[in-house]
């Protein structure tokens, strides 16, 4: 009885291992081998899937749960694609345009996903608001709140789209889930029939292994369908003020004019710091670290003066001098 339980085992193993193999030629996928762990002991630690990005908006019929299994081709489905957007407006009221495309992700059915007001400057260094809000709406409305998001701003700076089509990588969950679950049959059909202890210890474990499997991909399937669900956008706020140019009087240079005027602006400012600075930090510290190193310099020169002219006084005259004299004499 023992060495036919193990022929039955060792037998669902390779129909699951074939099975696995069958459907990775059929559509592809991360790297994933669905092999039975050994007998007697638990499995090792599996990846069945490598960490993907989150997924950020999309698109997905449900007839594609319906085609289930191995022998589905991506092109026989509705596709699955996951999009996102991407957007900077420039608003005259920043926390207001915030409050009302949060108002419209909840009115959609959607939810906001983060929010963060905070302040910046212009070039003219007044302070102003200035905000990022991730949303995300349903994908069949993403058009129509990307209109909403964009009705009386003062300027759209920038908007993306972009999008991932893994309606291959999800027909490919199907076709495991299928077969972790005919093995997962299979090996239930065996515990039935194992009297022994140690048998139904294998069996158990191997059961234990596989559900954990089945759950993963479920798991991984039920994440690409909310992902694509749902659509993602991205929208940095810019206060108005900040994109304003620098008035001088009731000019307003552009261009070459506008930069030079500019640079001369920042010059003043870091020349009258430089100034402040310099009186108030680097002036008196060079005082107090030069005022003793000159008297030091002073000490020194005079001791050296001294020094000298003793020297000379205690030199006695030398040969061509002593006969210099006495022909003057």
């Amino acid at each position: 009885m023992k060495h036919a339980l193990t022929i039955l085992l060792i037998t669902a193993s390779l129909l699951t291992a074939c099975g696995v193999l069958s459907a990775r030629s059929e559509a592809p996928a991360p790297a994933f081998d669905l092999v039975a762990p050994p007998l007697g002991g638990a499995p090792a630690e599996q990846e069945l899937f490598p960490a993907a990005p989150l997924p950020t908006a999309g698109y997905y019929d449900e007839t594609a749960n319906a085609t289930g299994g191995g022998n589905v081709e991506p092109s026989s489905v509705e596709r699955l694609v996951i999009q996102n957007a991407n957007l900077s407006i420039v608003v005259s009221d920043v926390e207001a345009r915030m409050k009302q495309i949060s108002d419209m992700a909840r009115n959609m059915g959607g939810f906001v996903v983060s929010s963060n007001l905070f302040q910046s400057y212009t070039n003219n260094y007044i302070e102003v608001p200035e905000g990022t809000i991730t949303i995300r709406v349903p994908a069949a409305q993403l058009d129509e709140a990307l209109i909403l998001i964009k009705t009386d701003v003062v300027e759209v700076q920038n908007e993306t789209r972009s999008g991932e089509d893994v309606t291959a990588q999800y027909v490919d969950l199907e076709s495991r889930l299928k077969n972790l679950e005919a093995a997962e049959a299979k090996l239930d059909e065996i515990m039935q029939q194992a009297t022994e202890t140690e048998d139904v210890v294998n069996v158990f474990n191997q059961l234990v292994y596989y559900r954990e499997q089945i759950e993963l991909v479920k798991g991984q399937m039920k994440y690409y369908e909310e992902a694509a669900a749902l659509s993602a956008i991205n929208i940095q706020l810019i206060a108005e003020e900040k994109t304003q140019p620098v008035k001088v009087g009731p000019w307003e240079p552009k261009g070459v004019a506008l930069e030079a005027i500019q640079d001369l602006v920042n010059f003043s400012k870091d020349f009258v710091e430089f100034l402040i600075r310099f009186a108030l930090y680097t002036l008196p510290v060079w005082i107090m670290i030069g005022t003793p190193l000159y008297l030091v310099f002073l000490g020194i020169r005079a001791l050296y003066g001294k020094w000298r002219a003793g020297r000379v006084k205690q030199t006695p005259p030398s040969m061509p001098a002593v006969e210099e004299k006495k022909k003057k004499k």
